[in-house]
């Protein structure tokens, strides 16, 4: 049977959230962390849009084979909301794809390293996995994340390769 992600959009051809081509996958749900604790509305997050945006249901196995025959693309980007809210389906995308690439696969989130440690535990198995960390914080500096190759919004934020 068929393994399904529920994400709100996919973006075949990224060139923002990485230093190199990526398959950016918007996932779909969010707890608004960062919004409540810096104190403001959710309208202030830069993916708010994203609440608007019906959720789809997609199998993976198409979604791995539309990255494979796409030949600019070099790595997978989980992103937009929080990723980690549907972990199950991020693990059965990760396991199914590790079948097919050893490319890498990026995950943007809100939570911080210390918050994720049974995950991560589980991500260690699977070769070349990134995880951008930590919250956004309105009104922070950008900088620089020498892992990602891009600029992040918030000083605290950085990527890690876990694996």
């Amino acid at each position: 049977m068929k393994k399904i992600i529920h994400l709100k959009n996919i973006i075949s051809e990224d060139f923002v959230n990485y230093k190199y081509p990526a398959m950016f996958l918007i996932t779909a749900h969010c707890n608004w962390k960062c919004c409540t604790e810096a104190g403001i509305s959710i309208t202030e997050c830069q993916n708010q849009s994203l609440v608007n945006v019906n959720t789809k249901s997609f199998f993976i196995e198409d979604i791995i084979d539309s990255y494979l025959k796409n030949d600019i693309t070099k790595a997978i980007v989980f992103g937009g909301l929080e990723p980690f809210l549907q972990f199950d389906e991020l693990l059965s995308f990760i396991e199914e794809f590790r079948e097919k690439s050893d490319d890498e696969i990026i995950i943007y989130t809100g939570y911080y390293k210390d918050e994720l440690y049974d995950e991560i535990e589980e991500l260690r198995f699977y070769k070349n996995i990134i995880i951008k960390f930590g919250r956004f914080i309105p009104g922070n500096d950008f900088h620089f994340d020498e892992v990602l190759g891009v600029n992040l919004c918030s000083t605290n934020q950085y990527a890690e390769k876990i694996s």
